[in-house]
């Protein structure tokens, strides 16, 4: 069975759990917190950073470096465009997402929210979260409500464009943020398809209980993490 070693709170740790559900694997998911790693931490994540992935004796860390061998040990479904147009397409908002959105958006964000005032005992700073939201958020949201045109991200079905990009918002609505319609009508209709996918409202389902220890806002699914 595979071992997920992550909070399933964690933007990148859910892209691994959701890939493994879409491909319908068996694993058990190992709760760490990098700012409590267990003992022997160094050695599986040479990084300090989470996810890690153990299938065997093979440990491997890293959200995309996960997935890409998901995908070659296990293909069906594919979660990587064959087309190769698409497949470097899928792989470009795959990196925009867990680069640019993750870290000039959410990452900063929950670190304002929760790790200061939960996690470090330290006050939240205002003006942080201001600038992130009206200097870094329009251009980062700008960007992905042009490049909404159809369903997914890329080609006709979910690939990990979708997945990589859903799990980063998934974590800024539970911040109490929410995507404001008027301006990015494509990207707030986007999230509220793609949250309910299958693999997706199946892990969000799954990590309710940490989100709700964590004080999360799950306000935005109800319907969903009842279901």
């Amino acid at each position: 069975m595979l071992k997920v070693y992550g909070v399933p709170i964690s933007v990148h740790t859910r892209k691994v759990l959701v890939a493994a559900i879409e491909k319908n694997l068996a694993y058990e998911n190992v709760p760490v917190i990098p700012f409590a790693p267990p003992e022997g931490w160094a050695e599986l994540s040479p990084t300090g950073k989470i996810p890690v992935l153990a299938d065997g004796d093979l440990v491997l860390s890293d959200s995309s470096v996960i997935c890409t061998y998901l995908e070659r040990s296990y293909p069906t479904p594919p979660l990587y465009p064959s087309d190769t147009a698409d497949h470097v397409r899928a792989l470009w908002f795959e990196e925009y997402a867990d680069g640019t959105v993750f870290r000039e958006v959410v990452h900063g964000l929950f670190v304002q929210k929760v790790i200061r005032p939960k996690i470090l005992k330290q006050p939240t700073d205002p003006a942080a979260i201001d600038t992130i939201l009206t200097e870094a958020l329009p251009r980062v949201f700008g960007y992905l409500e042009r490049s909404i045109t159809a369903t997914w991200l890329v080609g006709e079905r979910f690939t990990i464009a979708d997945l990589a990009t859903v799990s980063n918002l998934i974590n800024f609505h539970y911040l109490g943020f929410r995507i404001d319609a008027k301006r990015y009508p494509a990207l707030a209709a986007y999230f509220d398809r793609v949250i309910q996918y299958p693999s997706v409202a199946a892990a969000f389902r799954a990590e309710q209980p940490v989100a709700a220890n964590m004080g999360l806002d799950a306000s935005f699914a109800l319907t969903l993490a009842a279901a």
